[in-house]
């Protein structure tokens, strides 16, 4: 959900839900004529397991196939049955030559993940809720798996953490990983973060990103759903399922925060946030509003408003204020005022489906894309930001990722007959989170 000056495009989230295959037909055009490197996995076929079958890991897989000439998608799992076999369906319409799963390849329950991963496949995509990544992510890396991998990576520490040792091991075992952060892969932003890194606006002193929208999507309970059924269909209410929003869906900002400082880390954050609302009990556990404040060396600072609440304005923008200049992203473009003004006016791209491709290429060169160090550090931004609104205290980086404080059950528990209430809602000076 990419807001800006440009025309909204299509995306994963909204895959099934508005137009079923439609959406995966339509980047077919960008892909005709592929090149096939002449080194690397050149001559092999490259097959493909999709992990979470949700209208994310639908329109990935598509983007997946779309992506190189010769790879297929060979198995699939979800914990649902009748997601996997929509899923199915639709990628089947449009990819007829490439979907090649046979009924033993689809895997459902908790366990289908692993199934998935022992089976043949060179390059698995990891699409379930977040509360479930790090244990998927460490799962696929120690198997020898190249990795596409939806953001966020984790929901607290300890699963960051997890993470950040899987990517040390696709690292000394030349594996690729590419992360779902899309905007890195977006050619006007990508053209003026290089800008703003290379000196444009002078030394940066503030950067402020805000993403404000309306509220989600919402699944009633059926009479014959458990109670982790019913979380898990609304996993995106669970703050152990989702990470609460602003390490779901505002990780994108904060990831772009990061990507214009060079990516170093805050030293600490101070942060707000509650329900005015979304306070039904259907909302799970998660907050509508944050506002955190990031303090990094030399005297920076960042800053992160979002909400989400019906009947207001939106906004999805980053302004970053340096000695010799202005960086704007959103509502009027991508440009630089100051000294070294510049407007974006180049190519543009769709940047769901650049991931794949380079991830793709990467691959057959021989040269795998890693985006491990970036996807942990932002994710982990999220998780520090939420725990200082829920706590109310002001957090070190090094306090937050060190902590031992998990959101969900053991994995040993998963099971539908389990009843796992989770934390209430957060009240700030009350809720603990170290």
């Amino acid at each position: 959900m990419m807001e800006s000056s440009r025309p909204e495009k299509p995306n994963r989230r909204t895959f099934i839900k508005s137009t079923g295959a439609a959406v995966i037909g339509g980047t077919t055009a960008l892909n005709l004529g592929f090149p096939r490197p002449a080194s690397g996995r050149a001559n092999d076929t490259l097959k493909v397991g999709l992990i979470g079958c949700g209208g994310r890991g639908t329109g990935a897989a598509s983007q997946a196939l779309h992506a190189d000439p010769d790879v297929m998608l060979t198995a699939m799992a979800d914990a649902f049955s009748d997601r996997l076999e929509q899923s199915y369906e639709n990628l089947l319409k449009v990819h007829p030559e490439k979907v090649k799963v046979a009924s033993e390849n689809k895997y459902v329950g908790f366990d289908a993940y692993q199934k998935v991963i022992e089976s043949d496949v060179d390059v698995v995509i990891l699409a379930t809720p977040p509360g479930f990544r790090p244990d998927h992510l460490a799962a696929a890396v120690d198997a020898g798996k190249h990795v596409f991998c939806e953001k966020p990576m984790a929901v607290d520490a300890p699963g960051v953490r997890k993470v950040m040792a899987a990517i040390r091991k696709t690292k000394e075992n030349n594996l690729a990983l590419v992360s779902g952060f899309t905007y890195r892969y977006d050619n006007p932003r990508r053209a003026l973060f290089s800008r703003v890194q290379d000196g444009a606006i002078g030394e940066i002193k503030t950067v402020s990103t805000t993403r404000n929208g309306g509220t989600l999507w919402y699944k009633e309970r059926q009479p014959e759903w458990s109670q982790m059924e019913y979380q898990l269909r609304n996993w995106y209410y669970y703050n152990w399922l989702s990470g609460d929003f602003i390490v779901e869906m505002i990780v994108h900002s904060l990831d772009m925060m990061s990507w214009a400082l060079g990516d170093k880390v805050p030293l600490r954050a101070t942060g707000t946030g509650g329900r005015q609302a979304r306070v039904d009990e259907k909302w799970g556990n998660i907050y509508d509003h944050f506002a955190v404040e990031y303090e990094y060396e030399d005297e920076i600072r960042g800053m992160n408003f979002c909400r989400q609440q019906a009947n207001c304005s939106n906004r999805n923008t980053v302004e970053i204020a340096g000695t010799e200049g202005n960086a704007y992203v959103g509502r009027n473009g991508f440009k630089i005022t100051g000294k070294n003004s510049w407007q974006y006016e180049g190519e543009e791209n769709d940047p769901y489906q650049t991931q794949h491709d380079e991830l793709f290429a990467s691959i057959r060169a021989g040269k795998p894309k890693n985006d491990g160090d970036f996807m942990a550090n932002s994710t982990m931004m999220a998780i520090l930001g939420r725990m200082a609104a829920y706590s109310g205290q002001t957090l070190s980086w090094d306090e937050a990722l060190n902590s031992s404080h998990v959101l969900g059950p053991p994995v040993d528990q998963y099971s539908w007959n389990l009843d796992w209430p989770g934390p209430g809602v957060a009240v700030p000076g009350i809720t603990k989170v170290l």
